[in-house]
């Protein structure tokens, strides 16, 4: 496992499309979907890496107090399977369900959608205004596991209530950290900025 840092794709930068299926209800689900709300969080995960289940407490809670408020929530997962058979869509649905996640949890069987959004780690996030041009993306907050430091989500929710509050988005934002995406042999995108390091987890 490498404790691997997001890219931190440039902002203004339109949200990729996407059309996954939700491991959860079998249901399609399109970027399109979104299009009438106020900001969209996309955050891609995977249910094994120990960075999310240390704050897949907080991502539940996120999605719920912010769907509230007309925000779009969405997670994918694109873990090569084959590899790790614990990221295949019956262990998401499962995932899901034990965490208490009130929005989609999507399969990204390709690899294309992760590679579309320049995902490197997990958890990775990225929030989109209504506009659909990415405004923040990084971390969740300064808690890792094995800190001190409580889990708030507070870095996601201020991005999300100055949107709300038609503010802008602070532009001094720190990137994730987490467990590398496994990608497929051969998948592995060329956009990598930041070096991985080897880590026990």
């Amino acid at each position: 496992m490498a404790r691997t840092e997001s890219t931190l794709a440039p902002l203004g930068s339109s949200a990729p499309d996407f059309h996954l299926e939700d491991a959860a209800t079998g249901n399609s689900i399109f970027l399109h979907d979104f299009d009438n709300k106020a900001a969209l969080v996309v955050v891609f995960l995977s249910p094994h890496c120990p960075f999310v289940k240390h704050v897949q407490h907080e991502l539940a809670v996120l999605g719920e107090d912010y769907q509230k408020k007309n925000v779009g929530f969405v997670a994918i997962s694109a873990n090569d399977t084959v590899a790790y058979p614990d990221d295949a869509p019956d262990k998401l649905k499962e995932f899901a369900s034990s965490a208490g996640f009130t929005f989609p949890l999507l399969f990204d069987e390709s690899q294309e959608v992760a590679k579309a959004y320049r995902a490197a780690c997990t958890p990775d996030f990225f929030v989109y205004d209504s506009k659909l041009k990415l405004v923040y993306r990084g971390q969740l907050d300064d808690s890792r596991p094995k800190s001190e430091i409580p889990v708030t989500g507070r870095d996601i929710r201020a991005a999300l209530d100055a949107i709300l509050a038609g503010q802008p988005v602070s532009e001094e934002q720190r990137p994730s950290v987490g467990c590398n995406i496994k990608w497929k042999p051969g998948n592995e995108p060329a956009y990598f900025s930041v070096p991985e390091k080897a880590v026990a987890a």
